[in-house]
């Protein structure tokens, strides 16, 4: 028998019990040079394999497979084959395998991409994700693959599944990176503006030993998105951000910065000035309907500030003051801000007049205790989950180690002299 054919009976002879796929699994790594070098001619034997009782031998012969060149003809059907071993396989024998795994999902991802297809990928590596990950808590290699076929696929609702896990295990720093980024632009794409700024700060005070191209790309959307939802930006980092993001980050993104300053002057005609002189810029880096978005937003902060002034006031003032061509303009601005909850009014529509409200929440409703519940819950699960994580540190001898040499020795003329009515 050829080694590749006797290699396929150890794989449908040892995948039952755990002790013989671990002797299975040492085959494997054995044999894995001579896989590689007949990659392109193992895909008939993954015919004679189930995936969903051999998903250790199936993963090695397919790692094998996809890792030779692979013709667009081919690429269709490569697609339904991982598609329908991911769906199938077993996550305990996956699992001994993570790097393989991950690989063959990766090249399933080029592969969609190849096609054109890329919802056809959301599917199945949402799959892959839950079935690689140890815990909800884990970020894998997948999970940035997984949010850039949503982005391209515009399948947001479907990123946002994964993006509502609380992450605390991590890897390789580089998923991190697009694990945040990624998940920023869904939540963008979804108007979730305060997660967004959320995910994006995580990249941008992430620790870094040299500036990455992720990080400085996520502090111009940063930028953006904190004049969207704040109506301000500080370029000033918080004291834990590394020393190479804070020297270098605004080099990278002074036009964003010189439109946060024009925002800041909460004028509308300096604020497009502004924004037209740079729009090559922004254009270029993808961001001009976000910067349309921040102008817009300009509009409403001023309306709201009206709000803090006037009970009454008529959509043609509205419209004087904040400079909005049109009452009609106006009037728009003000109803789709009534419907995000950012004002509370009523347009009388025979005379044109706008009445401003106080909010009518009072925190007293069976769904806002609830909310506040789960809120309080949460931080509490993330305090426990804090002061285990920093019980670990205290223990480990390399920090121990950093710690001591760090810290600087005492003399005796350093310590306070005993009180005068203790002495004896």
């Amino acid at each position: 028998m050829e080694p590749i054919e006797t290699l396929i009976s150890y794989i449908q002879g040892f995948s039952s019990s755990v002790d013989d796929v671990s002797h299975l699994h040492h085959l494997l790594k054995q044999a894995e040079d001579s896989l590689q070098s007949q990659g392109s001619r193992v895909a008939p034997f993954l015919e004679q394999l189930d995936p969903s009782k051999h998903s250790l031998g199936y993963l090695y012969i397919l790692d094998a497979y996809t890792s030779a060149s692979i013709q667009k003809e081919q690429a269709s059907e490569l697609v339904v084959c991982i598609t329908n071993f991911i769906n199938s396989c077993l996550p305990e024998q996956i699992r001994l395998a993570p790097d393989k795994f991950t690989c063959v999902c990766k090249r399933f991802k080029d592969q969609v991409l190849l096609l054109e297809a890329p919802v056809r990928g959301v599917g199945p590596l949402r799959t892959a994700v839950r079935k690689l990950q140890p815990s909800s808590e884990h970020l894998t290699a997948l999970h940035p693959d997984f949010l850039q076929l949503c982005l391209m696929a515009k399948c947001y609702k479907t990123g946002l599944c994964v993006l509502e896990e609380d992450i605390f295990e991590v890897d390789q720093p580089r998923d991190f990176f697009l694990y945040c980024y990624y998940g920023g632009m869904i939540c963008i794409g979804q108007k979730l503006f305060r997660k967004a700024m959320e995910l994006l700060h995580n990249v941008v005070t992430a620790p870094m030993s040299s500036t990455n191209a992720i990080a400085v790309e996520a502090y111009k959307k940063y930028i953006l998105v904190s004049l969207i939802h704040n109506g301000q930006f500080s370029t000033s980092f918080p004291k834990y951000t590394s020393s190479v993001a804070q020297r270098s980050l605004k080099n990278f993104s002074q036009h964003y910065i010189d439109l946060a300053n024009s925002y800041s002057t909460g004028k509308i005609a300096e604020l497009e000035s502004c924004a037209a002189a740079n729009s090559e810029k922004f254009e270029l880096d993808n961001n001009l309907g976000l910067v349309k978005q921040v102008v817009s937003s300009l509009y409403k902060r001023n309306i709201q500030r009206l709000t803090q002034t006037y009970l009454t006031l008529s959509l043609q003032d509205i419209a004087n003051t904040v400079h909005l061509s049109t009452p009609k303009e106006a009037e728009m601005h003000v109803l789709q801000m009534i419907q995000d909850g950012e004002i509370f009014s009523t347009i009388n529509q025979k005379d044109g007049m706008v009445s401003f409200h106080e909010d009518p929440e009072q925190y007293k409703t069976c769904e806002m205790i609830e909310d506040i519940d789960s809120s309080i819950q949460r931080m509490m699960a993330l305090s426990k989950k804090l002061n285990a994580v920093d019980e670990v540190i205290s223990c480990d001898p390399v920090y121990l180690a950093k710690a001591g040499r760090e810290r600087p020795r005492f003399d005796i003329d350093d310590f306070d002299t005993v009180p005068q009515k203790f002495n004896m």
